[in-house]
Formats: C-alpha cells, sequence, structure tokens
C-alpha cells in the first residue's frame, strides 16, 4: 500500500486555485511598468524643456545681436542679459558668449591668403601669406575677437552647458549634462568708413 504526503493530494488543488486567483496582479503589473513609464515621463519632460530652452536661448541671443549692431552697443551688459535669461530657464547653467567680426559674410571661417605650396592646407615650411587681420601670423579663421567696428559683420555666439532639471532616475552614474549653443550673424550698421583687410607678406615657420 502506497502512502501519499498530504501535501502531494493537495497539490494540484492548489495550483487549480492559484490559476484562478487574480488577487494583487494589477499591483504586480503596476511594479513591472513603473520604471519604464517613469523614464518615459521624465525623459518627455527633459526633452520639453530643453527645447523651451533653446527657443528662449535664441530668442535672446537674436535680439542681443541686433542690439549690438549699433555704435556704441554694450556687449558686456549685453552678454548679461542673455546669461540672466538662460539662467532663469536652467538654473546654475555654465554660459559662454564669443563675437568674431568679419569684412563681409564670404570671410566667415575663411583662412587668410597664403600660397599652399605642399597642399596640405596649412600654412607652414615658409610658405608665405598675407596678413589680413593685422596680428603678425597665419590664422585658419580669419575673424577678430570683438564686436567690430562700422559694417562688419559679427557672428555671435553663445554655449550653454546645464544639469537637467528633470534627470533620468535609475541613471546616476551617467554624465547627464546638456549642451546646447546659439548662433546670430548680424551687419554692424555704417556709422563710420570700414576698415579693410591689411595686406602684408609674411611667411609662415
Amino acid at each position: 500500500m502506497i502512502v501519499r504526503s498530504p501535501l502531494v493530494t493537495m497539490l494540484p488543488a492548489m495550483l487549480r486555485r492559484c490559476r484562478r486567483e487574480s488577487d494583487g496582479v494589477t499591483a504586480v503589473e503596476f511594479a513591472l511598468a513603473s520604471p519604464v513609464l517613469i523614464m518615459l515621463l521624465v525623459g518627455i519632460w527633459d526633452i520639453g524643456h530643453m527645447a523651451y530652452l533653446s527657443a528662449v536661448m535664441h530668442g535672446a541671443v537674436q535680439q542681443v545681436a541686433r542690439k549690438g549692431t549699433i555704435e556704441g552697443a554694450d556687449t558686456s551688459a549685453d552678454d548679461d542679459y542673455v546669461k540672466k535669461v538662460v539662467s532663469g530657464v536652467a538654473p546654475g547653467a555654465r554660459i559662454t558668449t564669443s563675437r568674431t567680426s568679419y569684412y563681409d559674410f564670404a570671410d566667415i571661417s575663411r583662412p587668410e591668403s597664403w600660397n599652399d605650396n605642399n597642399g596640405n592646407g596649412v600654412c607652414d615650411n615658409s610658405e608665405s601669406y598675407v596678413d589680413e587681420n593685422g596680428n603678425g601670423q597665419w590664422d585658419a579663421d580669419i575673424g577678430q575677437d570683438g564686436n567690430g567696428g562700422s559694417g562688419d559683420v559679427v557672428l555671435y555666439t553663445v554655449k550653454v552647458t546645464y544639469e537637467p532639471v528633470f534627470p533620468l532616475p535609475f541613471l546616476d552614474s551617467m554624465d547627464n549634462t546638456r549642451t546646447l549653443s546659439a548662433t546670430a550673424v548680424k551687419k554692424n550698421q555704417p556709422y563710420a568708413l570700414q576698415e579693410r583687410y591689411g595686406s602684408s607678406a609674411r611667411t609662415c615657420t
């Protein structure tokens, strides 16, 4: 005679009851889905904040770039205005500004004229060049720092690095900094005679 354990006898009935039991299913499903849902929502908020910050920054940059085209423009005060506007949307952001002036739009990011004998795209090996911006060296970008003078074209750039207002959860080990930049190109008003580029010939070392 085979004597079965009470547990073996009760096991089929317990399994049938477990299959029919639904208490707590919602809690289990929520526990599994909530991390994904939370990351999705925070990601949407993060992207929305980034888009809003970008729009605010571009608007301020365009406004300040226009103000900088007049004679006697206070570029320091204008930069402070941009920093104040951006900081209001991204507290604690690191903000850098720069201005580079050119004689004309076609000169933006243009190198100074030189005789590239070896064809390597760099002025070297005693190749001759024209010191157009008058700083005594060959430059791959002919632009000069600052707001320029009358009739000059100015490239105004603002770069913002900030910690997200809505950092992604569960990713504490990642670098969550965000970096945005905005540029504006404006031509200064002709309030005086525009200075032309220099024509001094020099050689590169």
